[in-house]
């Protein structure tokens, strides 16, 4: 495992690849630029299993108190060829709503992680070694959640964990978490 994780952090664990039409090296080179821009970029994603404010600002809440969240993300082979449907507002709620700043681009998502930092990091990530850390599969090991078609979690260091090293799985893309942690977006 990587020496920056501590039991004290969270890891909101994520597969990424193609995405509405974009490679994820050219989606990397623009959240890059975004960030040097405004200070943040968003990362669009969908799906329940990290429902804005049902999983991840509950998550992220909790353990910015204790060290923050890391996003870990593996690269997969993705077939998301949806169309490039710019999002123009984001809410943190779900019902008030803000338009998006203009060095902010986010597509074919319905929403998005707030992150900052983003970089390349090699290693391996033991989900034997996790724990979900938020929702009605709170407590059940990384390993035994994420498989299949789970392609988020909510995840805590299980200082407990196995170290054996088995079910590992490959992180090339981490970024940090910052408030308001995950949004809604729409399209106007």
């Amino acid at each position: 495992m990587a020496d920056f994780l501590r039991p004290d952090q969270g890891i909101l664990f994520m597969k990424v690849g193609v995405h509405a039409q974009e490679s994820l090296e050219a989606i990397v080179r623009r959240k890059t630029k975004e960030i040097e821009e405004a200070g943040f970029a968003f990362w669009g994603y969908g799906g329940n299993t990290c429902h804005p404010t049902a999983m991840v600002q509950p998550f992220a809440k909790k353990f910015e108190q204790r060290g923050g969240v890391i996003v870990c993300m593996h690269e997969m082979d993705s077939r998301h060829h949806a169309e490039q449907v710019r999002a123009s507002h984001y809410s943190v709620d779900g019902r008030m709503w803000e338009p998006i700043p203009p060095a902010i681009n986010v597509l074919g998502s319905r929403y998005a992680l707030k992150i900052k930092r983003l970089r390349r990091e090699e290693f391996e990530l033991p989900l034997t070694n996790t724990r979900v850390a938020v929702g009605r599969n709170r407590g059940r090991r990384g390993n035994l959640y994420v498989y299949g078609r789970v392609d988020k979690a909510c995840l805590e260091i299980d200082p407990e964990g196995s170290s054996t090293g088995e079910h590992t799985i490959k992180i090339s893309l981490v970024a940090d978490l910052c408030e308001p942690y995950a949004v809604f977006l729409k399209n106007q």
